[in-house]
């Protein structure tokens, strides 16, 4: 990417800003809220469903709160995510100089995103929904004083807020379809001719928030810009609520669903997955490049979602419950691996002042704990065996693989092409996360704020070593999720007619061929590992005689910088094979030399990476929309006797329409 990202200007201190008192009130509201959040999604999962009705706080219809096993899944993963945060923001906000105002939002920002799930009717819903994309926009615009985050904000505002008209347009239909029936209990007697037009608006709604293709816009832009901590929420708990919409209205309340509705968001997944780990691959801002991550891994749940659906529809329960395991167990996984790699960002930008990584280079040695953690992190979002994504990535893969003996046309041709878009997806996530890992923390510095790091301070790395824990347990024994998963898929239609109880020691696959024990992949490599050190040791006991030599830079006298491979050369073989699609500005400058120009002095080369889709799709409409508003303005002239004419005609047209 060509444009290198700046050292962060910091606003100037001010005494509320270096309180000692600010970050760690805000922090310790902030874990208090997750755990409260961790504590009821528990309950709910393991419990009787719990509801509570409190009519005095909301004028006509009042709060109700319904607390089922679904939601209790999705309040404990959104407090399991806010509670390293809330760690992690004593120590980033004192060296970021976060202020008064988006300290005190950060814990209402949470506990909004908790009432989400805990709601259950359609008027509590939409107030917890807007309370969150406010409370979540107002964290966006902390640091205002940059003109890319003001740009990111105004993004996100418009975007967040044409997702919220279509989830109200969608679930007012929904309401309206089931004689007025407010809780949600009431909206499974809509009628099937309805369902359909409030399964494509609820889909586009949520799947605005959850950063599906090509509604995803405000995700790259938004995420890079606001501050580390509330990236990591953002991406690893408000995303998921985009989720959880789908799943909630339309495949549990409005499910199964008929096959098309599969298919759809088989596509759509496949699609998101597949352009979003293109577009990570690519980005030489760790943030940004993070934000596509997260595109990618909802892409891939939604992918999940289709599967089961689909093949729910053809009559193989067995693939549909394995693959809407897959997409709660990705959920988790995503959860873990994804807070963790923004923390561990943030702790960089907070170090360095920088997110691009052709500025970054040699923080293994400068901030070792960081660079360490950042590695869990990126083999979780790799998929690789021993990463957090492995388990859920491969179960999607062999629900696809084994669709049972229907012979269903759409399946057939619809599996196989799933199961590519995967492979593809986990193959070019492995080359996203190698360049993110090896040019910005290994080899050497390739600036002087990057040589200057230094380690994050203790509450930081608590934060993200909470957070690398899950990944390891995940990891290894996956088993822990098991009790949870089992009980959510009973409350689903797609996967309640089979028992989910693979998530053992050896992780089998219910009604299916197929196993693997992640916990034995890890004692054999610990074990490889021993057995390697061992011999090392041995051996130089033997021979304890060593030379230190010079190492090879191909005949220079010491290996620079500039030997290394950049972000941008590391991507340059994927932007020649995907030309088609990324699209990338590319200029080469050519400077002789002042006695000659047949000499040359340095040859630059400059690829700069935008979004198609945003190039493509959303600068016409802006442009379409700006013009009508042009036009809009010019027929209001100020003369009271035109827009007289105007109502009247708005009237006439209403009467027409009625009749």
């Amino acid at each position: 990417m060509t444009a290198t990202v700046a050292r962060h200007a910091k606003p100037a201190d001010t005494p509320l800003r270096d309180s000692a008192f600010g970050p760690v009130l805000s922090g310790i509201a902030t874990t208090l809220v997750g755990v409260a959040g961790v504590t009821a999604g528990l309950i709910g999962v393991f419990g009787a469903p719990r509801s509570l009705s409190v009519g005095w706080l909301l004028p006509l219809s009042g709060v109700y709160l319904h607390l089922d096993r679904l939601g209790g899944f999705f309040l404990a993963l959104t407090g399991a995510v806010a509670i390293p945060v809330g760690a992690y923001v004593i120590g980033y906000a004192r060296r970021e100089h976060l202020g008064p105002v988006p300290l005190a939002v950060l814990p209402i920002f949470v506990a909004a995103m908790l009432v989400v799930p805990a709601a259950g009717s359609v008027t509590t819903f939409l107030l917890a929904w807007e309370s969150m994309a406010i409370a979540s926009l107002v964290l966006v615009f902390a640091e205002h004083h940059r003109r890319s985050a003001r740009t990111a904000g105004v993004f996100y505002a418009v975007m967040t807020q044409l997702g919220f008209a279509a989830i109200l347009a969608g679930l007012l239909v929904a309401s309206a379809a089931a004689g007025g029936a407010d809780e949600f209990a009431g909206l499974s007697a809509v009628p099937q001719g309805t369902r359909a037009a409030v399964f494509v608006l609820t889909v586009a709604g949520f799947g605005s928030k959850a950063g599906l293709v090509p509604l995803h816009a405000w995700l790259p832009r938004a995420h890079p810009e606001a501050p580390s901590p509330v990236s990591a929420l953002m991406s690893a708990a408000m995303v998921n609520l985009g989720v959880y919409g789908i799943v909630r209205f339309d495949l549990q309340l409005l499910g199964p669903g008929p096959r098309w509705w599969g298919l759809t968001l088989l596509i759509i997944g496949g699609i998101t997955a597949v352009y979003g780990v293109l577009q990570a691959s690519v980005a030489a801002d760790l943030k940004r490049l993070l934000a596509f991550s997260t595109t990618e891994n909802m892409g891939l749940v939604t992918l999940a979602l289709g599967a089961a659906t689909l093949l729910g529809a053809a009559g193989s329960t067995a693939a549909a419950t394995v693959a809407m395991a897959a997409a709660l167990l990705h959920l988790m996984a995503h959860a873990a691996f994804k807070s963790l790699g923004f923390l561990c960002a943030g702790s960089v930008l907070a170090a360095t002042g920088l997110r691009d990584l052709d500025r970054l280079g040699g923080l293994a040695r400068r901030m070792p704990a960081t660079t360490t953690l950042f590695g869990i992190a990126a083999l979780g979002a790799s998929g690789l065996p021993l990463g957090a994504g492995f388990v859920s990535e491969w179960l999607l893969v062999q629900s696809l693989i084994h669709t049972g003996a229907q012979r269903d046309p759409v399946v057939t041709l619809a599996a196989p092409l799933a199961v590519g878009a995967v492979a593809l997806t986990a193959g070019l996530g492995v080359a996203a996360m190698v360049k993110a890992f090896g040019v910005g923390f290994l080899a050497r510095p390739r600036s002087e704020h990057a040589a200057e790091a230094r380690e994050a301070t203790p509450s930081m790395i608590t934060g993200m070593a909470l957070c690398a824990c899950v990944c390891a347990v995940l990891a290894v024994v996956p088993m822990v999720a098991g009790p949870a998963l089992e009980r959510v898929l009973g409350e689903l239609p797609v996967s309640a007619a089979r028992d989910f109880a693979g998530l053992g020691w050896m992780v089998r696959l219910p009604g299916m061929s197929g196993s693997i024990s992640p916990g034995v992949l890890a004692l054999t490599l610990a074990l490889a590992v021993a057995a390697v050190a061992t011999a090392t040791t041995l051996r130089a006991r033997r021979n304890p005689a060593t030379a230190t030599l010079p190492l090879w830079a191909c005949g220079a006298d010491q290996p620079s910088a500039r030997m290394q491979y950049t972000a941008t050369s590391f991507a340059e073989p994927l932007e020649r094979v995907f030309d088609d699609v990324l699209r990338p500005d590319t200029d080469i400058e050519i400077t002789p030399l002042a006695e000659s120009r047949y000499l040359v002095e340095k040859v630059a080369y400059r690829a700069r990476h935008t979004d198609t889709v945003e190039t493509r799709l959303y600068r016409p409409v802006v442009r379409a929309v700006r013009t009508a508003a042009v036009a809009v303005a010019r027929a209001h002239n100020g003369s009271v006797h035109l827009y007289l004419a105007y109502g009247a005609l708005g009237v006439l047209i209403v009467l027409v329409v009625s009749r």
